[in-house]
């Protein structure tokens, strides 16, 4: 392994001059991806439809094609997933990500083509660790293994032809052999369905080998922790793996488990490195020691628009390219892929912090939104949930918001809600259980960490004096038509400013 460790060094070295080379030339790169993917695509039946043969620049582009969503490229998606070929992208595609639900389906089934995968998340990983050997010359995680632990969906098959599972499955279950050589567990546990015995089994599958480097998602990487410290006796992971060095995370922020990981893992030098990797592509790494902000890829068959958020809902919103955005401006992410997403609106919002090289922070999604813990809780799911739950309690909601509860020493997370009643259920615990039991049909991510409470526990619900809201909503200013109360946030900025409200109204 040591052999190998130096031989990724030298591989590192050719890399970095690539990445160098987007970082002086951005806009050439991304106009020479722009040509080639349209090229690619003309003869597609998508290609055909928009006259992609004819484009000869990016302003006829804009004019023909407009901006998608996943419900506006469903019909198209859903052939793909029959086995049809050639419909929004050229090559073969067999392989989907599941991903967390629009408003009107639980989940959405994103399309992986061979190139995607090759020259986006698997370039993606490489370049996670080109950079982190980049600003860590001495690093060693080749001498020992990196612990995986994707998500909880095992890979199934639609047909013969056709497979799917969330992005972490789907890419496990296709890395090279090099790749799946210094990654621990093997994959019989890895892409176990039931997450509790996942948990259990890599605990005990993983306690005894040479870890170097951890890659997953915060929540589920702290039950995993403690876990492996129950069985242990250990007082902290290093106790366990003396080697670790290196934390990949993304898809939530990390502000809220920091404290937590620093408690399991007492070393100064621990290396937390930030990566922006969706089921629709590989977008962002951490490219500085200093976290928060992550260089925007631009030679990974992706090419970008960016919509400011004030021109979100015009009837033809106007989109900028790199050469036009502004720093520290909000704008809702639009990407045209090497899988056939065309002008694909993914949801987040991200802003620059650096032009030159672009880097970039996700800011939030372009809906309201809760995603403390891959929940991707959106509020047409809270809608709908809170509808039937007062349909079948009697209640009548007058105003409401929602926030997460961060994980503890001693609990997992939750969704607290603020909820203020025109009428109250006949049965409140009833209408909490109703209200949890209807969030896990609308959304199959909610669901899945709701899972035995493993890492979402029941609602938090408060019934709020009457006024509450009105009250809240005057001190800042915000009474009138135009101004609503926020359904759904990311942060406790608005749940905490009501809650100190009302006890100070109580009070007095």
């Amino acid at each position: 392994m040591t052999l190998f460790n130096s031989v990724f060094t030298w591989f590192m070295k050719k890399r970095i001059h690539q990445i160098e080379l987007f970082m002086k030339y951005p806009n050439e790169v991304q106009e020479e991806w722009f040509e080639q993917l349209v090229a690619g695509a003309e003869n597609t039946e998508w290609g055909k439809k928009y006259g992609y043969k004819s484009i000869e620049n990016l302003g006829q582009f804009k004019e023909r094609v407009p901006i998608q969503n996943y419900d506006t490229l469903k019909p198209y998606i859903e052939r793909m997933l029959k086995g049809e070929q050639n419909v929004l992208w050229p090559s073969e595609i067999r392989w989907f990500a599941k991903s967390s639900g629009t408003t009107n389906d639980r989940s959405k089934f994103i399309p992986v083509s061979e190139e995607s995968l090759e020259e986006c998340h698997f370039k993606g990983g490489k370049d996670v660790l080109t950079l982190y050997f980049n600003n860590r010359p001495n690093a060693r995680i080749f001498t020992g293994k990196s612990l995986t632990l994707g998500g909880s969906h095992q890979v199934g098959q639609l047909n013969t032809d056709v497979f799917f599972g969330d992005l972490s499955a789907v890419i496990m279950k296709n890395l090279p052999l090099w790749a799946e050589f210094y990654r621990t567990p093997h994959l019989d546990i890895a892409l176990l369905e039931n997450f509790e015995e996942k948990i259990e089994k890599m605990a005990y599958a993983t306690k005894d080998v040479n870890v170097t480097s951890i890659t997953g998602v915060p929540t589920w990487n702290l039950l995993l922790f403690k876990r492996i410290l129950e069985i242990t006796g250990k007082n902290n992971l290093l106790e366990v793996w003396p080697n670790l060095e290196l934390y990949f995370h993304g898809a939530v922020n990390f502000t809220p488990y920091r404290e937590q990981f620093k408690k399991l893992i007492p070393k100064d030098d621990m290396y937390y490195l930030e990566t922006y990797n969706a089921s629709e592509g590989f977008f962002g790494i951490q490219d500085l020691e200093e976290p928060g902000d992550m260089l925007l890829m631009l030679d990974y068959g992706i090419f970008y628009e960016f919509l400011p958020l004030e021109h979100l809902h015009d009837e033809h919103p106007h989109t900028l390219t790199l050469d036009e955005v502004e720093l520290n401006k909000n704008y809702a992410l639009i990407i045209s892929t090497n899988a056939g997403l065309w002008r694909y609106m993914i949801g987040d919002t991200i802003k620059f912090t650096s032009l030159s090289p672009f880097r970039i922070q996700i800011t939030g999604r372009t809906k309201h939104f809760i995603n403390a813990f891959g929940e991707e809780l959106i509020i047409d799911n809270a809608e709908r949930a809170l509808a039937e739950a007062c349909s079948q309690t009697g209640a009548i909601i007058r105003d409401y918001t929602a926030a997460p509860v961060y994980f503890s020493d001693n609990e997992c997370g939750a969704h607290e809600w603020l909820i203020e009643f025109e009428k109250h259920p006949a049965e409140f615990e009833r209408f909490v259980d109703l209200l949890d039991e209807n969030l896990r049909k609308q959304n199959s991510d909610y669901d899945a960490k709701r899972f035995k409470d493993m890492a979402l526990r029941r609602p938090v619900v408060r019934i709020m004096e009457q006024n509450t809201f009105f009250n809240w909503m005057k001190t800042r200013g915000k009474i009138g038509g135009q101004h609503k109360v926020p359904r759904l946030a990311n942060t406790r900025e608005y749940v905490d400013a009501i809650l100190e409200l009302t006890t100070f109204v109580s009070n007095n």
